[in-house]
Parts: structure tokens; sequence; C-alpha cells
């Protein structure tokens, strides 16, 4: 028989009670059990919470009085958000949490997410808002985590029809999520986390295939500015057991602000968690733009490549290649755990091999000699005379990366635990 599950039921009390209750209620009628958590800040609550917003801003460390006096309505989120998060991982660690639903417009949405994005991929996360559609970003309800988005057709205000009909389906998913599945990652292998773009694939594919038959459980994740940073969180706890960032899409976009852009702790994870790190400097030639007659007039000089019809592939010149190799050194320099670079020299992704749309081997080589230039001696740089995506290259850097492994004593000793 399934367990039971606890589902978090989170939404502001003071102006969604009514929906709130009618979701708790389906939740428990559904064989599971509701924890309302009040994330409301101003008004008056008009039904009772298991958690009530009080209890949430004393886990922010903030009395109510406090987030209330916050100085503005962005403020006073920002400060239920970290209560929240905290009431959420605490009652996960505790055993007492199965999954988290949330009903909520923007800010309401924005709490629920503080929350979700607290637990473990794996634990159900669902959100219920009219935020989730139009043009809005979703980034802010996904974090780097697996928080599923539904559009609630309409305003969360009163039950009707509409209303209940997409009440009904939000509860019956994220009771069927906890119940039958919502399980953390587990497997019996070491996992290896590796960055890929369709500009690396093919290479990425047999780096991928032979450390499967060395034993290990590869983990892809898209270098869109979402997929770095989500493999960087799973580092960070333990969960894998290795790093291969092939695709550096990432750290380049940043220096220009591209779609693929992250924050500055992107890379630093392996580093700072000792676990034993690759990195090849694929993609790391191009940064993302948008469609190819909204690419900004600064750069319409460059080399640049129609990748579809929303998204164009723009150079990076020479100089610019410097410094990206100087912030990439700078963001893993510290690792003590295992940790090499591997460059291929004949091109960094399939528009950058010779006579490529993008090719420029100068600039290519310029990151590479600002890697050499900028890296301890503990950290070598190894020039391989191929271009990313040779099937000769994947093997090679399969071969480096077993050798980084081997080095640790960890063999194939399984590092993916599921978790209560």
């Amino acid at each position: 028989m399934p367990h039971v599950p606890v589902i978090a039921v989170i939404g502001t009390l003071d102006t969604k009670s009514n929906e709130i209750a009618y979701v708790r209620d389906k939740i428990i009628g559904l064989g599971a059990r509701a924890l309302v958590i009040d994330s409301g800040i101003l008004g008056t609550p008009t039904i009772p919470a298991d958690i009530d917003r009080t209890a949430v801003a004393t886990a922010a460390g903030k009395t109510l009085g406090e987030v209330q006096q916050a100085g503005s309505r962005s403020a006073a989120v920002e400060l239920m958000e970290v209560g929240l998060a905290a009431i959420a991982r605490d009652l996960y660690q505790a055993g007492k949490l199965h999954g988290v639903l949330c009903l909520g417009g923007a800010e309401g949405g924005l709490m629920g997410a503080a929350a979700m994005q607290a637990l473990p991929v794996g634990v159900p996360k669902f959100i219920v808002s009219p935020s989730a559609s139009g043009r809005r970003e979703f980034g802010p309800f996904m974090g780097s985590s697996d928080v599923t988005v539904m559009h609630s057709v309409i305003d969360i205000l009163g039950l009707n029809a509409i209303a209940r009909s997409i009440f009904d389906n939000a509860a019956a998913a994220i009771v069927g999520m906890a119940t039958w599945a919502g399980k953390t990652p587990h497997s019996d292998r070491p996992a290896v986390g590796v960055t890929m773009l369709g500009q690396t694939t093919p290479g990425a594919m047999v780096l991928v295939r032979i450390l499967e038959d060395a034993g290990y459980e590869p983990i892809i994740f898209h270098a869109n500015g979402v997929g770095g940073p989500a493999m960087d969180a799973l580092a960070r706890e333990k969960v894998l057991a290795g790093v291969i960032d092939f695709t550096l899409s990432e750290p380049a976009n940043s220096m220009f602000n591209g779609i693929h852009s992250t924050d500055d702790r992107r890379m630093t994870a392996a580093p700072e968690s000792d676990i034993p790190l690759l990195v090849v400097p694929g993609a790391a030639d191009f940064f993302n733009q948008g469609p190819i007659n909204t690419v900004e007039p600064a750069y319409s000089q460059r080399p640049m490549y129609r990748h579809n019809p929303v998204a164009t592939l723009v150079r990076i010149q020479t100089d610019e290649m410097k410094e990206l190799g100087k912030i990439i050194a700078n963001r893993i320099r510290t690792a003590t755990a295992p940790t090499a670079v591997l460059a291929p020299t004949k091109g960094f992704s399939l528009i950058g091999v010779m006579d490529g749309p993008i090719a420029d081997p100068q600039a290519d080589l310029r990151l590479i000699e600002s890697l050499e230039h900028n890296l301890p001696a503990s950290i070598p740089v190894e020039r391989a005379d191929m271009d990313i995506n040779d099937a000769a290259f994947g093997k090679l850097a399969a071969e480096r990366f077993l050798g980084l492994m081997a080095r640790t004593g960890l063999g194939r000793r399984p590092l993916l635990q599921e978790r209560a």
C-alpha cells in the first residue's frame, strides 16, 4: 500500500482562504493529509492555518510586525520567502512533508516557489497561478528545481466552475505524485554531472557512453542558464560524485548578458565541495541572442549563426576570450579535489571548427593560453589537437575524467542516496 503523504498547501489566507480550504479538503478527500501554511502578510486570515504567518516570520528570524514594517511589499515578501523555505526544509528533513502545492498570484506564487526550491529534486512541487502565462518569465518560479507550474486560467478569487476544475486537477496531481512517485534520486552507481548543448552533443554522447560502460551514471544538464546552476546545486548537495563541465556557454553568456547568463557562482560548486572536476571549453566561442533581427547593433559586424528562429549565436572575439579564460580560471583555481582542463584546439563547437561560420582559431587559442596562465600548476591544462565533437576527443575526455576519479579512491561507491 502507498504511504499517506503530507501535502503542504501554501497561500495567503487573508485573500485566498476559500480557495485554500477547497484544495485542502480535496487533498484530504483523496486520501492524503493537508498542512495549511499561511503566507499572508497584512490582512486577517479567515480560516485557521496549521502553520500561521507569525510562525513563518519567526522562521525568517523576524516578528510579524517587523515583516509588515519591512519598508515595501517586495521586502516583506522576501522575508516571508526565507521563512517559508526554512519551514519546508525542516518539515521535509523531519519526514513530515511529501509535497507542496501553492495557489497564488505573482507574489503568492513566488513565496510558494521559495519553499519548493528549498526541497530536493523529486519532491513534488506544484504552483497554480494566473502568472503562469503570456510573456512572463518562469525562472523565478522554477529556480533550478523541478517545480510544476499550472496556469489557473482565471484569477484566484472565488470558487466557480472553472476554478473548481483547475483546483481539482491540481489536488489530484500533487496527491498522485506524492503517493505513487515523489522519490528523490537514487542510483547504485556514482553519478556524474555533464553539461551539454546541441553544439557539443556529438562529443558528449561519446563521453557518456564510455562513462556508462565504466559503471557511472551520467546526468546531462542543458547548459542554457538553468542547467548549469542545477548541476552545481546537486554538486553542493553531494548528489554528484564528479563533474564534467563539457559546455561553458553559461559563463560565456554572462560576459554579455546573453540569454544563457548565470551569476558568478557558476562553476564554483565542484571546487567548493571537493568533487573531482574536468573542464572542457565547449561552446565557449559564442554567446546567445534572440532572433537574428533583434541582435544588438553593437554585435552586428561579428560572425553569427542563426541557430533557429528564436536563437542567434554570436562570436566572442579574441580579447574577450582572454578575459573569459581568466573568469573560468578564477572560479576553479581553488580546487583541492583532482581537477583538470582539456581543451580542443580545432574548435569548441560544431560551428567553430575550421571553415565553420564562426571559426576563429586565434581567439580560441587566446582562451586556452589564458587558462594556462591563470591556473595553478595543480590544475593542468592539456591541449588536444582535435575538435570537441571528434569521437576521439570524447574518448579522451572520458579517459581523463576516469583518471581523476581513480585518484580519489571513490571507485564505484554509490553516491546517490534515496532520501526519506
